[in-house]
């Protein structure tokens, strides 16, 4: 892990009481399993797929469903039939993006604001297209998980239905992971082990804690 300078909003403790980690990082680097350990030590975490999920059987269903019925069953949206219009049509991805990614902001927003009233003192967003989405202007310290590209590529194909194709779409549509390093206030490389990415997000909160 390793630090560079925080932004403004960050150093201006009395303007950021609520301090808002945004969590990135390629398909197979292990992000998912490092939210995780940050919820286990009290820290709320947003899930932008899991609130996905969710649109999916609820407010994405009539949108989505309007511009392609085929990619709707038994009221909610089959994530398999969408992806087959995302692999035929290249036009698809940025339409479903325009329904879905205001709808997940909203959700990330009545997410913050309940632990805001709460008393939190930490929220971590986990955000797979921080970048590309310019999130990361709105939060106040980028954590991006990391791994050698040979793990990466060797966690994503034991997936269940994945193939290389699909690996390769999906690596298309995200920005290079030393982008994303460069880009970040701290990097987490999980190919240490996860005791040891425990290990620094202890270190990283009694940090932020200061």
């Amino acid at each position: 892990m390793f630090k560079v300078k925080l932004s403004r909003r960050y150093r201006n403790k009395e303007a950021a009481k609520l301090k808002l980690l945004g969590i990135t990082g390629s398909i197979g680097m292990g992000k998912t399993a490092t939210a995780l350990i940050f919820r286990s030590v009290g820290v709320p975490v947003h899930d932008s797929d899991k609130a996905v999920h969710k649109l999916y059987a609820g407010d994405a269903v009539g949108p989505i469903g309007q511009l392609f019925p085929t990619a709707v069953r038994e009221g909610r949206v089959d994530r398999k039939q969408l992806a087959n219009i995302l692999q035929s049509d290249k036009m698809a991805l940025l339409r479903i993006e325009q329904i879905i990614h205001p709808l997940v902001a909203k959700d990330r927003i009545n997410f913050i604001a309940t632990h805001r009233r709460a008393g939190a003192k930490i929220v971590a967003l986990d955000v797979p297209l921080l970048f590309e989405t310019e999130m990361d202007a709105n939060v106040d310290v980028v954590i991006t998980i990391t791994a050698p590209k040979s793990l990466q590529r060797e966690r994503v194909l034991a997936r269940s239905g994945m193939t290389e194709s699909k690996f390769a779409l999906l690596m298309e549509r995200q920005r290079p992971d030393l982008e994303k390093r460069v880009r970040s206030h701290y990097v987490i490389d999980t190919s240490y082990g996860f005791d040891w990415v425990q290990a620094e997000i202890s270190g990283l909160l009694r940090t932020l804690a200061n």
